[in-house]
């Protein structure tokens, strides 16, 4: 016990040792002018640049196959009133496009007529999946199509290619009698 009050007389005189002690006035260290040294700056880590892709130029299909179906409607022994198949675009061009939306325009083109009676794109579709074509076969050939006529039991078949570069491209159509395979009329356009 007396090591316990020893200790604490012990604590309680330095704790008043600490507080007695004379205040002296807070200085600020002096301040030092450091020089900049030279150093050698290293060059910024290379940075990965992407290459920006070419731009996509967006195509008024209406406007490039209408003149076309237009002559087509007008041309000389084809008669009104008859089943029309409307083939899939072929694209021989270096680029790519929608070939469902240039087919796409064809058929309102040619359905804005009132001269022919157009098979349905869904019925074309459900007959190239039967005959195993696919809905973008680069591969497109004229027999192809006369075949996928006889099926759907269509009057005419109506053939397009667009050839060219992306930077100038064209589109020709030629409409054939599917019973005989006789292209009835050819036409070819600039699309712009």
């Amino acid at each position: 016990m007396k090591r316990i009050l020893l200790v604490a007389a012990t604590a309680m005189l330095l704790a008043g040792c600490l507080s007695s002690l004379p205040e002296t006035p807070k200085t600020q260290p002096p301040v030092v002018p450091v020089e900049p040294s030279e150093t050698t700056q290293q060059p910024p880590p290379p940075v990965d640049t992407v290459p920006t892709p070419p731009k996509q130029r967006t195509t008024d299909w209406a406007a490039a196959v209408s003149p076309l179906v237009g002559d087509m409607s007008g041309a000389n022994g084809v008669e009104s009133g008859k089943v029309l198949l409307v083939d899939s675009v072929k694209n021989n061009t270096n680029g790519s496009f929608s070939v469902q939306n240039a087919t796409s325009a064809i058929v309102t083109a040619v359905d804005n007529t009132h001269r022919f009676s157009v098979v349905p794109q869904d019925v074309a579709n459900a007959a190239r999946r039967t005959l195993g074509l696919s809905q973008e076969d680069s591969l497109v050939t004229r027999s192809k199509a006369i075949g996928l006529g006889r099926y759907v039991q269509a009057d005419y078949v109506l053939y397009s290619v667009i050839s060219g570069s992306n930077k100038q491209r064209d589109i020709e159509m030629q409409l054939m009698a599917v019973q005989s395979g006789e292209i009835l009329w050819s036409g070819k356009h600039d699309i712009e």
